[in-house]
């Protein structure tokens, strides 16, 4: 049997998926199992223990590079490359977990026979579909994915996310704690202070005001992470008066699920690195304001949300001319929340 998945992006959104693809593997263990996904969130996948092939799609860098004017006969080349070998095997089941017209245009590619997802026209996606269940927008996506596997029969009852983390990870990691003077005895705290969203974002003085009393109050060491180039991460470190370790750049999705594991605890807001730790087993205070932690909160036991129930919030809204829901959460009450978890996590 083929199996393909289609779930594109982003690295949240495909963390949601994992315990689906677990599933689908403990379903169909002879199976032959596919998954199409864009660049961003590949090394989350690439070399999964339950996928014999990973297709990687370069859709937004074909976009760019068409839109350019630069090397469209080549692009054009690779794409085709790309849709023969998405069909160079026959599917017998093919799962749309995005909904979107981006994974539909994959879906109606792979010629597959049995074209499951969710009853939604959202950018018409549904029109490519020929098996359609209900989609539960009042769940979590995690258990809405698993939805799917359940109309297939699957046993989904304990959800299983599996980060393929590696010895390359754990020593590059290891690595990297080393040179900042961590060794496996000490111990530290993540901060995730980014956000895609400008609306998702607590402020850099506020992530600066809480390390310094983290470090002063918990005797911890501090790590920083984030992508390359983010100016929000050496902006929090010359705002407070202790030194961190800015991990900005400096690793990939893996070596971050690796890194979280490690933590004593992770700090983020409602971004991907969250999802991660959260799938790591790493208890996660998640700074939540425009969004529904109901929907995509971190998922399992011994995570701790904040967010205060404006009534205009969760609006999902990129922009705001306020933001009121994230500058009302404050750094005291952030503090006391991780100090009950840094607690609770020494007494286990």
């Amino acid at each position: 049997m083929n199996i393909l998945i289609v779930k594109l992006s982003a690295i949240g959104d495909v963390v949601h998926t994992l315990p689906s693809l677990a599933a689908l593997r403990n379903h169909y263990p002879a199976a032959h199992i596919t998954w199409v996904i864009e660049e961003a969130a590949a090394d989350l996948i690439e070399g999964h223990p339950h996928l014999d092939r990973v297709l990687v799609s370069r859709r937004k860098a074909w976009i760019r590079e068409i839109r350019g004017g630069r090397n469209i006969s080549a692009v054009f080349r690779e794409i085709s490359s790309f849709v023969s070998t998405l069909r160079d095997r026959h599917y017998d089941l093919v799962i749309d977990f995005h909904g979107l017209f981006k994974s539909a245009l994959v879906v109606l590619l792979s010629g597959g026979t049995r074209k499951l997802g969710y009853d939604s026209m959202q950018e018409l996606s549904g029109l490519f579909l020929n098996e359609k269940i209900h989609e539960d927008m009042e769940k979590h996506a995690v258990d809405r994915y698993l939805d799917l596997l359940r109309h297939l029969g699957t046993d989904t009852k304990e959800p299983a996310f599996l980060i393929p983390v590696e010895e390359e990870n754990r020593l590059r990691v290891d690595h990297l704690l080393s040179a900042a003077g961590i060794d496996g005895t000490t111990p530290f705290i993540a901060v995730n202070p980014v956000a895609y969203w400008k609306t998702k974002l607590w402020g850099d003085e506020r992530f600066a005001l809480l390390c310094d009393a983290l470090i002063e109050e918990l005797d911890t060491r501090i790590i920083l992470t984030g992508g390359p180039g983010d100016p929000s991460l050496p902006h929090i470190e010359g705002l407070m008066k202790h030194p961190c370790i800015n991990l900005a750049g400096k690793t990939t999705l893996r070596d971050l699920a690796c890194l979280y594991q490690k933590a004593r605890l992770v700090i983020t807001t409602d971004s991907g690195p969250m999802h991660i730790a959260a799938a790591m087993g790493t208890p996660t205070v998640a700074l939540f304001g425009p969004t529904n932690p109901d929907r995509t909160g971190p998922y399992g036991a011994g995570h701790r949300v904040i967010r205060k129930p404006l009534p205009c919030s969760p609006c999902l809204r990129k922009e705001c001319d306020t933001m009121q829901c994230m500058k009302d959460i404050s750094v005291e009450e952030v503090l006391e929340v991780v100090k009950e978890v840094w607690k609770d996590r020494i007494q286990e």
